[in-house]
């Protein structure tokens, strides 16, 4: 259980801007540096294989630039694996990704994977890399992920927030109450804990009272909020937000 609550912020949207017309503007290193001074405690960015928002070019400035800890999201994949270990971020999600998908879709199946991603976590751990597994809320995926020596999970949060969006009361419940059991036991076999995906203000309260979640981590939805009120306005509720629910959580 910990008072504190960390919010990584995710950049790869404002890329996605960018490059739906080409050019510099606008800069996910700038909006980075602007998350940082709004309060971010991290900055999180997925370079995926079609180089579809971040590119290689965002991520060595990202890693020059800013003074604040970097997350890459990345997939299990050779040529992923050795940008991690030139570039050295701080912390790497490894996810499922599907060069169909829009974004990422449900969790990594750590279970089938474990021989496969045991070599990443070893690899990026011995770079000294934070590596977590972004998951399902799932007592076999946790296992599995404890069991290959990643040090964190990300728990994929997105069906709850789907169900909350819809307005579907039980539905939203019963995700809520999966990712509360799998946070309880994550922390309990020694696992620190993360959350993510789809979060937004509606959202944060229930997901940040959760005392064993260490760290939230938010994108597109912040992004999107930026556009009607200020990077450092979104940001900053976000903030507020959660760090309410969390002190009244352990009230």
């Amino acid at each position: 259980m910990t008072s504190d609550l960390r919010l990584g912020v995710n950049v790869d949207h404002v890329a996605t801007i960018r490059n739906a017309r080409g050019g510099g503007h606008p800069d996910p290193v700038r909006a980075a540096r602007a998350a940082a001074d709004a309060g971010a405690d991290s900055i999180v960015a997925h370079l995926r294989e079609d180089r579809r928002h971040i590119s290689d070019d965002d991520l060595q400035r990202l890693i020059a630039a800013i003074d604040i800890p970097l997350t890459l999201e990345m997939a299990a994949t050779d040529e992923m694996l050795g940008i991690a270990l030139q570039h050295a971020p701080h912390a790497v999600c490894i996810v499922p990704e599907r060069r169909e998908e829009r974004t990422t879709e449900g969790g990594l199946d750590v279970v089938s994977g474990h021989n496969h991603l045991k070599r990443f976590v070893d690899e990026l751990g011995d770079r000294g890399a934070i590596v977590s597994m972004f998951i399902e809320p799932d007592d076999a995926q946790l296992d599995a992920s404890r069991s290959i020596g990643a040090p964190a999970v990300e728990i994929h949060v997105g069906a709850y927030c789907d169900a909350v969006v819809a307005g579907e009361h039980d539905r939203a419940e019963n995700h809520l109450a999966r990712i509360v059991a799998a946070a309880e036991y994550g922390a309990g076999i020694g696992l620190k804990v993360h959350a993510g995906h789809g979060i937004t203000f509606e959202t944060v309260g229930p997901v940040a009272a959760i005392p064993q979640i260490e760290e939230l981590n938010i994108g597109h939805f912040i992004i999107g909020e930026a556009i009607f009120g200020g990077l450092d306005s979104s940001i900053r509720r976000m903030r507020s937000l959660m760090d309410t629910a969390r002190a009244e959580a352990i009230a």
